[in-house]
Parts: C-alpha cells; structure tokens; sequence
C-alpha cells in the first residue's frame, strides 16, 4: 500500500496492491488485484495482474502485452476535483490553491445549512447520535473506518459485478455512506462545541449554539493546510460510527434478536 506517493512494482508482489493518491506503474508481476484512487495507472508490456483493476479518478495506460486475470475498471472521469470536493485530500493541487480553497468555503455554507436543516426537523435525534460521540469516541471512529471500508468493498464489487441491478445497488451504496456521514458531521459539530463550552466556561450551551460552535471551529481547522484535511477525515470516520452505533438518532438495534420478531404480529395494547 501506498499513500500520498507513487508505486513502482518491477519484480514481483504476492498480495494486492493499493494506491491513494498517487500513481502506479507495473512492469512486474501482481498476483491479487489493484486499486488506485486519485492517480494514474501505467502496465508495460511485461505487466501481470492475476485479479482485478481498478482505477478512480485517473487515467489508464495499457502497453501491448500486459496482461490483467480479472476485470479492469477504470472511471478517470472521476476528477481530482471531483475527489477534492468529497473531502479527500487535495490530489494534485496545493493544499493553499484557490481551487481548493474555494471548495472548502462553498462546503463550508453547506455545512451550515444543513446543521439548522436537521436541527429545525430532527434535532432530538441528532442530539441522541452527539451523545454517542462523546460517550464512546473512539468506538466511533474503530465502527466507522470498518463501515466505510465495508461500503468501498461493496460499491468495488458492484462495479465489478456485470448485473443488471449492480448499477442501482451502487446508487443506493453511495447515498448510504452520504447520509451516515452527513448526520453524524452535524453530530460530531455538536459534541465538539458541547466539550469546548463545558471545558471553557463550565456552562452548558443551548443545543444549537453548541453545534455552531463545534461547526466555526472545525471549519477554521478545516482551512489550515494538511492538518485540517486529516483532522476532517478522522472527524468523517467518527461521524459515520456515530450514525451506524446510533442508527441515525433511534438508539435501536440494526436487526432483531429474533428473527421471528420480524413477522410477529404486534402485542394486542387494547
């Protein structure tokens, strides 16, 4: 694995091979697959990949000869723009460029609108999945990074799988993890102001004026260059624990105990 730096593989590498933001070139021999997000992917003639490829957000260069065993997908469309957006690290521009700075401010607004958004319709249950933060952070960020890895996976094999329902079932992976990062960031805001004004002032903030808080100060970090892109993705990971160990506020188990609790008629309360 690779972060942050390109890959060279020239002899032979007996696992699979990952690769974010760089970019990799193979002229040896891979024996599981490949996944390369934010960069560019070169096989040379002598290239030898026993599983699948993948490419997100760069382009594909394939000499005659190179041989790939399994699937080769590739969706450079994904632009490193496009990858900024979503939060990732700036791939291929300064962390101080207007680009990625202009991003960060127009997602900043968006923050803020949905902060009063979810507040005004559900905010007992935000609050419920802020409670869950700062009772168990770091199950929260351990839950997250297995629920976004688990999500990665599928939405991987969905693109690899030649179904007729793979596209759907993608979408539907997609704004999974959108919506568990979304709530539990309006969360995460919340426990962070609630902390900052009980170590500070020894005072307890109104709900609201605890999660703007915890949102200008994030934010503020947010714009500090590298620190801020770290600090926001280990933020994400406790965000999307958050919403999985709360499910989204409710506070109740993701399946029965018993599955014959699912076709049970409901107990008679008259």
């Amino acid at each position: 694995m690779a972060v942050g730096r390109d890959l060279e593989i020239h002899g032979q590498a007996l696992a699979d091979v990952t690769v974010l933001d760089g970019s990799l070139l193979v002229s040896g021999e891979i024996r599981g697959g490949v996944v390369v997000l934010g960069g560019d992917v070169r096989l040379t003639g002598s290239a030898r990949i026993g599983g699948d490829l993948h490419v997100v957000g760069g382009g594909l260069e394939t000499e005659p000869g190179a041989i790939v065993g399994g699937r080769t997908v590739a969706y450079a469309s994904v632009t490193r723009a496009w990858l900024t957006l979503l939060e990732g690290p700036a791939l291929g521009l300064p962390a101080t460029s207007p680009v990625v700075l202009a991003a960060k401010l127009a997602l900043a607004a968006a923050w803020l609108v949905l902060l009063l958004l979810l507040f005004a319709t559900a905010g007992r249950a935000v609050l419920a999945t802020s409670e869950e933060v700062r009772r168990e952070p770091l199950r929260c960020f351990a839950t997250g990074v297995v629920g976004v890895l688990v999500l990665v996976l599928t939405g991987l094999l969905l693109s690899a799988a030649a179904l007729a329902l793979a596209a759907p079932l993608l979408a539907l992976v997609a704004v999974l993890a959108l919506l568990l990062k979304l709530w539990g960031m309006v969360a995460v805001f919340h426990a962070v102001g609630a902390w900052i004004a009980g170590r500070l002032s020894g005072r307890r903030l109104l709900a609201l004026h605890a999660a703007l808080a915890g949102f200008l100060l994030l934010t503020s970090l947010k714009l500090v260059p590298y620190l801020g892109t770290w600090l926001w993705t280990l933020a994400s990971f406790v965000a999307v624990g958050a919403s999985i160990g709360s499910k989204f506020g409710r506070r109740e188990p993701w399946f029965a105990d018993d599955p014959a609790e699912l076709f049970s008629a409901p107990p008679n309360r008259s």
